[in-house]
Order: structure tokens, then C-alpha cells, then sequence
């Protein structure tokens, strides 16, 4: 029999392509995957609370901001750690209730019929997790499948969008309708109220909200640390003590570098942190050296052999292993038990740590690559490359893009991009990219073949330059010779695609493999009106798109 308490599929790796259901294969176990629901099923109680109260002007930005940083920590490889979904569970139980309390004081009818608005959470996981049942997904599943899968595409992708709404609001970056939507949409899937159109309009809905929510980071980023400009970075190592950064967060990085000045550690990025070199307030740092190392394929390899402490920041993390537990830290919302966090950017115990370990004994001479090609960068230069165009010096421009993975079949996209004739162009962006990031495919005319445009939080730049190169042509943007190649991994993958969806970008490519929350009805009205594609192999994708 299935054990309801452990239900997941929520990511590209799931077991078997339809879901997990005694151990996550990100690493999580039932207690936490139970968890992770019962918040999700707090904040839907939360959720209706905070829309019902909208209605009589109540609108507590506190809540706001709580709803989207829990809701981020039940993305895929965020939090492993059972004390703290507790924690988590209690406060948004806490917040519902004043809530409520005070809403109905200011004259709002809230809706007490969804169990959600009441629930009372025990305080213990043994508690919590023998009533896990309450908020599981297949107990809780509706009849009609298809409206089932809509329902879970909305929740994975407000996850996605509370993800950047959480990165935003940190760099000072907020929109009210943003959290709004979140909360609408919660609130939606928990009263279960609408037909099919109404889900689908939902849906497409998150996709414009995300386009929001990611233009809000952009700022965030941009204003804090200036926009990124075309840099080399180094792949070898510099002599000395060291700290690796690995995740997303770049004000994690900003404090850890202002907080490392002087003191003799070269700072080191990891996976997805590769794009903060471009940024001008950031590679003003002198000890700012390189970077080491990739995404997933080699992580726990790479983080074995570092001789330096290592601070996690954000998601896209695997479960570390023993053997480099005592060198590794958290901050934010990551978690593993036994696993040191950082609170409120305090990183002395991460600059102890590197000082008591060796370091690197010796320089280690390594390649390069190239980063910073933001929106800014590559309009900079629009010029040229639409000369290049029109001249035929480039015939088409790729974008292989999304997320790594584990799971085998992401070659797909190195040897796509090994097989890319030599007068095409490839942009790239998030951590997919460690596939290929570091191959030489020369330029054409002095425009570097692969450019890498950033963090997966970086779409909204893609999104930007392919808008500006439609203008440029007075062409729609599927009208431009550029085709979209994607990998896709976790919940802010299925945001960014919804809002591809919104903006009706068509001819997507996307893998390794289909959502397993995707019904064949759903599919189908993909296919029919953006003409999604599952990638096939290399050879016969690029002979499809060229001809």
C-alpha cells in the first residue's frame, strides 16, 4: 500500500517518473517530505485567511513576507532539517490565528469551511508527521486528473515564484500583487472552487506574475551590485586559505566578501554562484578569486577534495555526504540536522573554519571561462550581432538553459552544444550549463559563440534580449532564428516556463524528462498551443531547427 505520508513529485528526478514514496531521491525522508506538506497545508489556511482580509483593507506585510520564505523552503534540496519545518509550521498556524483575529475585528468574513483556516498543529514531528495524511497530495487528490495536474503545475510554480519574491524582498525588491497572487493562489488550490478554464487561466496567471517577480530581482541584483559585465574567470586555484560559496544568494556573497576582507582567504564560487564575477560591486573585492567546481555531476567529489570551509546558500544543494560535514555551513533557509547554520550573515565560524584548514598549498594554473553577458552586455554589442545576422555570419541562436541534475540523460545537452554548427550562437544561463560551460567555441566576428547570461534567476535578462532582437527585426520573438533548448529540474523551472507560456513563446524543447504531474490531456493543450516538444537526441533536434 502507498504511504500517503510520503508523496513527491515535484521534481524532474522523481522516482520511476511518477513519484516518491519512501525516500525522496533529492535525499529527503518521509518525516521531512511529511513536513514539507503540512506547512504547504498551513499556508493554504494562511492563505485564504490573508485574502478574506484584503477585503476589509487588512494587509499584513509581515504575513506577505513569511508566506513566500516558507513556502521556498519546501522547494526541492532547500531544507532537510525536521526542527525547523516545526518551527515553521507553529508560525504560520501563530500568524493565521492573529490574523483571522484581527481581520474579523475590522468587519472581514473569513471562510472557516476549508479545514486549513482551523487545523491546529501539534508542536512535536512525532506529532505532526501521525497526522501527516491531513495534507498529502494523493490523499487529498481530486477525481478529475487533469484538473489534479493544474493544480499541481499553479503550486510548484508559485513555489518557484515565492523563490525570487524570497531573493527580491532580501535586496530591498517587493510588489504587493506579487504576494497577493501567491496567497489567491493558495488559497484557490485549497477551496478547489474552479473548472478546467479557470485553472488554466490560474496558471498562465503565475507565468505573468513570475515575469514580475523576476524583474524585481533584476533590479534587486542590479541596483545592489551593478550590472553584470563581460568577465574572465579562473578555473584553477591561488595559493592560500579558502572559502567555496555555492547557491544563489548574492547578498549572502556580498556580506561574506565585506566580512573576509584582509583576513588572507580567497573566496571561491560554486555552481550556481559562477555569474556573481560579472557583477561590478562584487569582483571589486581582491581576494574574489575563481571558481570551483560545477553543479551536481561532480559536487560531492568537489566538495570532498576542497581544502577550505564551504557555506551553502539557497537550494540546488545535494545531501552532504560524512565526510565533509565538518567543513560545510548553512545560511538562510538551507538546512541538513547536524549541519552548522549561519543566522542574520554572521559568517565567523565559516572564516574560523578556513583559517584552521590548509588551504591551497600551491597555485593550481587552470582555464577560464567567460561570464557576464547579461541584457546590458549583449545590447551593448546589438549592433554587431544584428549586422552578423543579416549578413549571415549567424545563422541561429540557441538557448540551452534550465537546470542539472543526477539523474542520467543531461549529455543531451553538452552534445548539443558540442554539435551547434559553427555560425550559431548559444546562450546560456543557470546550472545547467555546467555540462558545457567550459568549452572553447571561439566567436564569430568577435562575439563569443557561448554566452553566458547568468542565474537560472536570469531568465528575465534572456527574456529581454530575445524581446529587444524582436524589436530590432520588427519581427514577434518566435518569428527571431532562436530556439529554446531546456532543461528543467526543480519548482523555479516550472515558473520561468509558465512565464515563457504567458508571453506565448512557442517551439520549446524541454527535458530530460516530461513533469510526471503532467496529465496526457494537459499535454496535449501544450503541445496544441505552444508546441512543446520533449527533446529527442541532439543530431535529430538540430536537424529539425536548421533543416
Amino acid at each position: 500500500m502507498e504511504n500517503l505520508a510520503m508523496f513527491c513529485n515535484q521534481c524532474e528526478q522523481t522516482a520511476k517518473g511518477e513519484g516518491c514514496y519512501k525516500v525522496g531521491v533529492c535525499g529527503k525522508d518521509a518525516d521531512v517530505a511529511a513536513l514539507q506538506d503540512i506547512l504547504v497545508y498551513v499556508l493554504k489556511g494562511l492563505s485564504i485567511v490573508a485574502v478574506d482580509a484584503r477585503k476589509a483593507g487588512i494587509n499584513d506585510r509581515a504575513v506577505n513576507v513569511f508566506t513566500v520564505k516558507a513556502l521556498f523552503s519546501t522547494l526541492t534540496n532547500v531544507d532537510f532539517d525536521p526542527a525547523r519545518f516545526v518551527e515553521l509550521i507553529g508560525k504560520a498556524a501563530s500568524l493565521r490565528d492573529d490574523l483571522k483575529e484581527k481581520a474579523e475585528k475590522a468587519g472581514a468574513v473569513i471562510d472557516e469551511k476549508p479545514a486549513a483556516v482551523t487545523f491546529k498543529p501539534s508542536s512535536t514531528v512525532e506529532g505532526l508527521t501521525a497526522n501527516a495524511s491531513v495534507a498529502s497530495i494523493k490523499a487529498n487528490a481530486v477525481d478529475n486528473a487533469d484538473i489534479e495536474s493544474l493544480k499541481l503545475i499553479l503550486l510548484y510554480g508559485i513555489k518557484g515564484v515565492a523563490a525570487y519574491a524570497d531573493h527580491a524582498q532580501i535586496l530591498g525588491q517587493e510588489d504587493d500583487k506579487v504576494y497577493a497572487f501567491v496567497q489567491d493562489a493558495l488559497a484557490a488550490i485549497e477551496r478547489e472552487t474552479l473548472d478546467l478554464n479557470g485553472w488554466v487561466g490560474l496558471v498562465l496567471k503565475c507565468g505573468e506574475i513570475n515575469l514580475r517577480t523576476m524583474e524585481l530581482l533584476d533590479a534587486g541584483n542590479t541596483t545592489a551590485f551593478g550590472h553584470p559585465a563581460p568577465t574572465s574567470v579562473p578555473l584553477g586555484a591561488k595559493k592560500g586559505k579558502a572559502i567555496l560559496i555555492s547557491g544563489h544568494d548574492l547578498k549572502d556573497l556580498a556580506e561574506l566578501l565585506k566580512q573576509t576582507e584582509g583576513k588572507g582567504i580567497n573566496i571561491y564560487t560554486h555552481g550556481e554562484m559562477l555569474p556573481a564575477h560579472g557583477y561590478p560591486e562584487l569582483k571589486k573585492y581582491p581576494h574574489f578569486y575563481g571558481h570551483y567546481g560545477t553543479a551536481w555531476q561532480n559536487q560531492a567529489k568537489e566538495f570532498d577534495e576542497f581544502p577550505g570551509a564551504i557555506l551553502m546558500t539557497t537550494n540546488c544543494i545535494q545531501k552532504p555526504r560524512d565526510s565533509y560535514r565538518d567543513k560545510i555551513f548553512t545560511c538562510g533557509l538551507v538546512g541538513w540536522p547536524g549541519v552548522a547554520h549561519i543566522a542574520d550573515h554572521h559568517f565567523e565560524p565559516v572564516i574560523r573554519k578556513a583559517l584552521a584548514l590548509p588551504g591551497f598549498a600551491e597555485d593550481m594554473q587552470g582555464k577560464s571561462v567567460m561570464v557576464g553577458f547579461a541584457r546590458n552586455a549583449v545590447m551593448g554589442v546589438a549592433g554587431k550581432v544584428i549586422e552578423a545576422v543579416k549578413g549571415k555570419a549567424i545563422r541561429h541562436f540557441f538557448l540551452v538553459a534550465g537546470c542539472d541534475g543526477a539523474k542520467p540523460g543531461r549529455n543531451y545537452y553538452t552534445e548539443f552544444v558540442e554539435k551547434a554548427p559553427k555560425d550559431t550562437v548559444v546562450l546560456t544561463l543557470a546550472c545547467g550549463k555546467f555540462r558545457f560551460f567550459d568549452k572553447d567555441l571561439g566567436d564569430i566576428g568577435g562575439i563569443p559563440r557561448l554566452l553566458d547570461v547568468g542565474q537560472c534567476n536570469d531568465a528575465y535578462s534572456a527574456i529581454q534580449i530575445a524581446v529587444a532582437l524582436a524589436n530590432a527585426f520588427e519581427c514577434g520573438v518566435n518569428d527571431l532564428p532562436l530556439s529554446m533548448i531546456l532543461s528543467w529540474y526543480e519548482q523555479k523551472a516550472v515558473a520561468i516556463l509558465l512565464t515563457l507560456f504567458y508571453l506565448g513563446i512557442k517551439d520549446i524543447r524541454l527535458g530530460p524528462s516530461l513533469p510526471a504531474f503532467i496529465t496526457p490531456n494537459v499535454l496535449n493543450v501544450l503541445v496544441e498551443n505552444f508546441a512543446i516538444k520533449p527533446i529527442s537526441t541532439a543530431d535529430e533536434d538540430l536537424k529539425a531547427i536548421l533543416g
